[in-house]
């Protein structure tokens, strides 16, 4: 049965999709490139040194990501995430998080401001976590998905030490980011004994940790639904060592579960997108790095929005693009996944439009 968006505020002039869901949050991709090689998300052995990624004219400028953002926002988002690839391997991008807090003084946000964030690996975060939070920027989120050294490079397939990861999470801890979050992908046999000791570290440090059900993203992960470790069973497996009790969502259209401890030492959130989906409270839209606009994570294609921002922008054209192209969605993948499905259905793989 899907679950309704109905009762999500919609501002004026927002766009609603056929299910009624507004346009809220964004991912901005400003690079498909990763330094690390995930085996859920860029696995080394498909994307090895080899691989062709876009060439630097295919990226949109800042610039033209910063015009994409603002006709969004026009258009209801109040959320935008800067993501990858890794964005950090980007240049210059607190010049990019410049622009985007401009956008506060946009008529459509009627003085409500901005929330603009960002999902990295960390890995490169100790350098530039300062320079970020003096741009504007409100919030990180940061990739950890396991505290074992062993298993960390297992997962992420890079040869950069779990330690730089750390470092970038104290980094912007002490460059004033607060309510840091870090992601972690829990795979069966993989990381999931990791559980307890993420839990554990999210708690001393103040940071809230989200478990995240291992999906079927891309086309390369070799997913299989035997390595999915339910939602329920991690948040049974936590309860049993910090007891929990659950919250209520903080923003509309929020994909975690929130659970609070019962000490008051901070919470944990499930994101549980193959155990129970949560497509009819989607209120996501992500842009690709090359200028294509996807409804869905699972989605095959995207829209170009290239035509309304070369040779010339046209501000008008591509604000009704965006607005005809979200009035259309219909997307609920996870809704209607299956095993078979999840195998046999063409999708972009993450790493180009963002997680």
């Amino acid at each position: 049965m899907l679950r309704t968006a109905r009762s999500l505020p919609i501002y004026s002039g927002a766009s609603v999709d056929t299910l009624q869901r507004p346009l809220r949050d964004v991912r901005l991709s400003v690079t498909d490139r990763c330094n690390f090689r995930c085996s859920y998300c860029m696995p080394a052995e498909i994307f090895g040194p080899d691989f062709a990624f876009l060439p630097r004219d295919e990226l949109l400028t800042f610039e033209e990501l910063a015009l994409v953002a603002r006709e969004l926002v026009a258009l209801g988002a109040r959320t935008l995430r800067i993501t990858g690839g890794e964005p950090l391997v980007r240049r210059d991008l607190e010049r990019l998080v410049v622009m985007l807090r401009a956008l506060d003084s946009s008529e459509a946000l009627n003085g409500e401001p901005l929330d603009l964030a960002l999902t990295t690996n960390g890995s490169l975060l100790a350098k530039l976590a300062a320079p970020l939070r003096i741009a504007g920027l409100n919030r990180i989120t940061v990739s950890l998905d396991s505290l074992n050294p062993e298993t960390f490079t297992r997962m992420s397939g890079s040869a950069l030490p779990l330690e730089s990861v750390l470092g970038g999470i104290a980094a912007a801890t002490a460059a004033g980011f607060t309510n840091i979050k870090l992601n972690a992908v829990i795979r069966r046999g993989v990381n999931d004994a990791d559980v307890p000791a993420l839990a554990a570290f999210a708690r001393e440090g103040g940071h809230t940790l989200r478990l995240i059900e291992y999906m079927d993203v891309g086309s390369s992960n070799g997913w299989r639904l035997d390595e999915v470790v339910p939602a329920s069973e991690i948040l049974a497996q936590l309860h049993a060592l910090y007891p929990l009790e659950p919250l209520a969502p903080s923003r509309p259209g929020e994909v975690a579960n929130r659970y609070r401890y019962l000490d008051r030492r901070g919470e944990i959130g499930l994101i549980a997108s193959v155990s129970a989906p949560f497509c009819g409270d989607c209120t996501r839209a992500r842009v690709s790095a090359d200028g294509h606009l996807y409804t869905c994570l699972f989605a095959s294609e995207g829209s170009d929005l290239k035509r309304y921002l070369r040779p010339a922008p046209d501000a008008a054209a591509l604000r009704d693009a965006l607005h005809t192209r979200w009035s259309a969605r219909d997307d609920r993948y996870s809704e209607i996944r299956d095993s078979e499905t999840a195998n046999r259905l063409p999708k972009v793989e993450m790493f180009r439009v963002g997680g």
